[in-house]
């Protein structure tokens, strides 16, 4: 983890003076110097005996002047543009054997030694750079395979007993030499003086120490306990900070406990670098432990791995466990830089705690992959969702886990030592950094949560945290796994260096001015689009659906807009694009056919608008009201409240009928029907005068009752009428059957229903033998008191109503 954080500190501090060198020589660059250091690359490409170290210090030279050399490629962008239009001003150089005027053959002569001078400085820049870039390249190279060659070494089996001997005396040599040292200076009777004076002193910050070492990690339990109780959902926030004490409480009493022993003076010089590393490695070990605690917790508001409580407990202990080897396997190696271990020492030393590694490592990964399960435990609520990205990212990383946890000490076993190491280690550190992203990632739901009070599992915005903290952790992951600083630092001068559109390069600054400029844009369209539908449009005689028009149109022209000033402004030539346009048209009419023709259609519709926004329409079998147009479709509410999306091109090329155009007046019709016998002058005038009273009803036009028919059941009346708003339809119609009926109520009118009287040709087929009436069957209109008689039409022809059954069929 030292080592890390070393790494790490390195890659700033390179980049720092990397951007530094590159700023002091792109004002200036002396190529003179430029070329002694590409010789003394040279050179020490073509040797031998070359460190790791020296290449590295000469590849960040270089890269300090190639950045310098990207810069200086911008030189004069500004003037050669100039010039270049001014020579494209004057036209195509003649052709061979052609002739132009004096002055014009002189200017463009002119313009082309200008223009030439000006792209001098670019083009050595750009020679420089691809220089630069090569001598990297092979640093590179030489780097890569000087470390692949050392990690492969074939080192001493730590299982070969001979070492063992060896191994321990160096152990307890070294640990002899720390006691020694302590016996000098207890010798000294200086140093006992000092340390009697500063006694008091020393005695509270052992004591403080203890303290918080002790008992300050309960202390901040408390703390959390107290806040998870009294603070509503989302304020874990609080809590997260608080748990942050669990490190650096612990932390300070360790390092109060440095200062005692610093103060006493009794530590030698070797003893002393030991106990500067001891805050570290305590740093490392609560760091862990807090992680587990987080990602294990027994509850489940806090906890980022749903497992069961009791393989919660049991993950919890590996990860601990994990954690006191890691931090033993570095003050060995602490240790051994003091000391000057052999090979065969420290292979011997680290194999128990590669080994011991390993196990806890296979067993967390088998917890994490085994959370595939989908029901929960028996007593225990709590589901396993496998499904989810999270779960299934888990399950991986547990599968990974127990490959390297078997692979490693097998490696290490062998005698590839450096192989097994970076087998399990790593590995122990790849799984803290990526507890690390889940608990950060809940932190930022909780913090949405208690701004906005609103659920963040809903939320893009901790979808998009989430993602955001999966980026940054990936430097960290590569450099775990043994990917060097400058790797990172090239990955970024290629990503500064951009790529090739056409004649234009397109870098990270032009792409960010193309989003901020398109952002803009498209925010200045939206506040246009706000003030036009609050303020102005409706202060206007435009109606909704032209108004919707306008606001519209307005948006897709100032989108437009901004994207074509957007891409001007990061330095793409349009004409290029165009011909990517182009291209691009052939495909886009055949496959998006008919993608294109509803565009086009939406367009014509929010021009010519036969159709608005609220308006009653029927287009084919759907009739609802108009909620929404937009470019591709056509949003229709039907009176059951579903929505039905309609493609634009229905509405241009088919039927489609607005009952609502222009206004909402509308015609309504129905049929009234009374009994035969019924005073039909008496019945329309009473019809008349229910639709002349209801209030809805225009009474110019005049409405109408008509005597339509001779219908079969009764004497059919239609009722017209013209009224102010369509939309009420059904609520007058049903207006004018309530009074219509209690008019005919108290009138008398009968208001007949649809009946048939059913004759029985052969009645007795319906009694039992024994009541059988006497044989024989009727003819039409015969008359006899049997019950089963039924009077009335037949029901066709002389035809049966019913099979007829005899006697014999019985």
């Amino acid at each position: 983890m030292s080592a890390l954080i070393r790494r790490v500190l390195a890659a700033c501090a390179m980049t720092l003076l990397c951007a530094t060198l590159a700023v002091a020589q792109a004002q200036d660059i002396d190529y003179a110097t430029w070329t002694k250091l590409a010789e003394q690359a040279d050179g020490l490409l073509d040797g031998e005996d070359v460190t790791v170290k020296q290449y590295e210090d000469l590849r960040s030279q270089i890269a300090g002047w190639r950045d310098s050399f990207l810069r200086a490629e911008s030189t004069n962008a500004s003037r050669i543009d100039t010039l270049q239009q001014q020579l494209d001003t004057l036209g195509p150089a003649p052709a061979e054997g052609e002739s132009e005027a004096e002055d014009i053959a002189n200017r463009r002569a002119d313009l082309t030694k200008q223009l030439a001078d000006a792209q001098a400085p670019v083009r050595r820049a750009q020679e420089a750079y691809t220089q630069a870039n090569g001598l990297i390249g092979e640093i590179d190279t030489k780097i890569r395979e000087m470390q692949t060659s050392r990690l492969l070494t074939l080192g001493p089996s730590p299982l070969n007993f001979q070492l063992w001997a060896p191994a321990a005396n160096d152990v307890v040599a070294a640990g002899t030499s720390l006691v020694q040292e302590v016996r000098d200076n207890f010798a000294s009777e200086s140093q006992r003086a000092a340390a009697r004076e500063n006694l008091p002193v020393i005695i509270l910050l052992v004591g403080l120490s203890g303290l918080l070492v002790i008992r300050g990690p309960a202390w901040v339990r408390r703390i959390e306990e107290w806040l998870r109780r009294r603070t509503r959902r989302g304020t874990g926030v609080w809590r997260f900070v608080a748990s942050l004490g669990s490190i650096v409480v612990p932390l300070g009493g360790l390092i109060l406990l440095v200062v005692a022993a610093t103060i006493s003076g009794l530590p030698g010089q070797n003893l002393t670098v030991v106990m500067y590393t001891v805050p570290i490695w305590g740093l490392v070990l609560l760091y862990i432990r807090w992680l587990a605690g987080e990602s294990f917790n027994s509850d489940d508001a806090v906890a980022t791995m749903p497992l069961p409580n009791w393989q919660r407990t049991e993950a919890w202990l590996y990860s601990s466990v994990l954690a006191l080897l890691y931090v033993l396997r570095g003050m060995g190696q602490t240790l051994s830089e003091i000391f000057k271990f052999s090979d065969a020492t420290n292979a011997v030393l680290d194999f128990p705690l590669i080994v011991l590694t390993a196990l806890m490592l296979f067993r967390l990964g088998h917890i994490l992959s085994g959370l595939s399960r989908s029901e929960p435990e028996e007593g225990d609520g709590t589901l396993l969702d496998g499904s989810t990205f999270r779960m299934q990212l888990a399950r991986l990383i547990g599968r990974l886990s127990m490959l390297l946890a078997v692979f490693g000490p097998i490696m290490a076993a062998v005698g590839y030592h450096r192989v097994g190491q970076g087998m399990v280690f790593p590995a122990v550190v790849s799984l803290s950094l990526l507890a690390l992203v889940l608990v950060l990632q809940r932190f930022v739901k909780d913090l949405y949560e208690l701004i906005t009070r609103k659920d963040p599992d809903d939320s893009l915005m901790t979808v998009l945290a989430g993602v955001v903290l999966i980026v940054l952790a990936l430097p960290m992951l590569a450099l775990i796994w043994g990917a060097r600083v400058a790797d990172l630092t090239e990955l970024w001068a290629r990503f500064q260096e951009g790529f090739l559109l056409g004649d234009a390069r397109i870098s990270p600054t032009s792409f960010l001015t193309m989003l901020v400029v398109f952002a803009v844009g498209y925010g200045v369209t939206r506040l246009l689009q706000s003030g036009l539908r609050s303020s102005i449009l409706p202060k206007t005689k435009l109606d909704i659906g032209g108004q919707n028009a306008v606001i519209s149109g307005l948006g897709y022209a100032g989108v437009m807009l901004a994207a074509v000033v957007a891409i001007t402004a990061a330095g793409i030539n349009l004409t290029a694009l165009g011909y990517v346009i182009s291209a691009l048209s052939v495909g886009i009419g055949f496959g998006l056919q008919n993608i294109v023709q509803n565009f086009v259609s939406g367009i014509i519709l929010l021009i010519e608008r036969p159709i608005s926004q609220g308006d009653w329409i029927e287009v084919g079998p759907n009739m609802g009201i108009v909620k929404d147009i937009s470019v591709r479709a056509t949003r229709i509410e039907t009176f059951d409240r579903t929505d039905v999306i309609v493609p634009n091109s229905d509405f241009i090329s088919g039927t489609v009928t607005n009952f609502t155009r222009g206004n909402v007046v509308g015609r309504v019709f129905t049929t009234v029907g009374v009994a035969y016998g019924s005073d039909t002058r008496k019945v329309e005038s009473i019809l008349l005068r229910i639709v002349r009273e209801h209030d809805m009803v225009f009474l110019n036009p005049e409405p109408s009752v008509v005597f339509a028919r001779f219908g079969a059941d009764s004497l059919e009346f239609e009722i017209r009428a013209i009224v102010r708003d369509v939309n009420q339809k059904i609520k007058i119609l049903s207006d004018f059957n309530h009074e219509i009926n209690a008019r005919f109520v108290a009138e008398g009118i009968e208001v007949p229903f649809a009946q048939r009287d059913i004759w029985l040709r052969n009645p007795e087929a319906l009694y039992p033998s024994g009541d059988r009436s006497p044989q024989g069957g009727a003819d039409e209109g015969t008359e006899d008191d049997t019950p089963a008689k039924r009077q009335g039409k037949k029901t066709g022809g002389g035809g049966d109503a019913f099979p007829t059954v005899g006697p014999e069929d019985e």
